[in-house]
């Protein structure tokens, strides 16, 4: 099968009520890897991942994948930063993805007992969604945006509002998918979290992409002043 990548941005823009939200921006997402998305508060980070992903209207420029767009679509997936809980069963939020592509029902089923088990939601199959615990509606976003097999994931701060344990469970789940081939591209505020999962950097400030470099290079040798102060913790306006 034909890769959905390199996704390319070419002077993208993207506007709201006559007001920027982002660019203009030139970008190219290679295969392979974990790519992290870091700025400040109001950066663009959200608004980058909604153009790539195609939840925010291009307003200028192009984006282009390296197949028809609507295949690129059904082969990709996004991760809220808030849990988006369907009022169903855990097993049946699972199963409901694939139901929606042709799957059978005991089929369907089946897989997402496999997938829950996978992400250790095992035992709460039966569960109403809505009433999990932070994290495990993470996770559970996380294995229903997954178990369709996306070739490229794309998460918006995915652990903002979880504690220490859950972080790392989602952390440890992200790296594992990686290593499974999944092209995973992630804002985080997190800079531990930044610097634990990350193998590219792409900095943003005031809707721009100010460096994108390999996340060693990036760490140690940032490349503008914005960026060497936002790493250094100092406040960037």
């Amino acid at each position: 099968m034909v890769s959905i990548l390199p996704l390319t941005l070419t002077a993208t823009t993207a506007h709201m009520r006559g007001k920027k939200l982002a660019g203009p921006i030139d970008l190219t997402l290679d295969k392979g890897g974990l790519t992290i998305v870091i700025g400040p508060n109001g950066a663009g980070k959200t608004t980058l991942l909604r153009l790539m992903h195609g939840l925010q209207r291009c307003s200028g420029g192009a984006v282009k994948w390296a197949v028809p767009t609507p295949e690129a679509q059904q082969r990709q997936a996004f991760v809220f930063q808030s849990p988006i809980m369907m009022r169903r069963r855990v097993v049946d939020s699972l199963a409901f993805p694939l139901r929606l592509r042709g799957l059978d029902k005991a089929a369907a089923r089946a897989k997402a007992e496999t997938y829950a088990k996978r992400f250790g939601l095992g035992d709460l199959l039966e569960s109403w969604a809505p009433m999990l615990s932070g994290g495990e509606k993470q996770k559970l976003s996380l294995a229903r945006a997954l178990i369709i097999g996306p070739e490229l994931l794309f998460l918006d701060e995915p652990c903002a509002n979880l504690d220490g344990r859950a972080t790392r469970e989602i952390e440890t789940l992200l790296l594992t998918e990686r290593d499974r081939g999944t092209r995973i591209v992630m804002s985080t505020h997190d800079m531990g979290q930044a610097r634990r999962l990350a193998q590219d950097v792409i900095f943003m400030h005031k809707g721009l992409v100010h460096e994108s470099n390999a996340a060693d290079d990036f760490f140690a040798s940032p490349q503008t002043p914005e960026a060497k102060a936002f790493i250094n913790g100092d406040i960037v306006e």
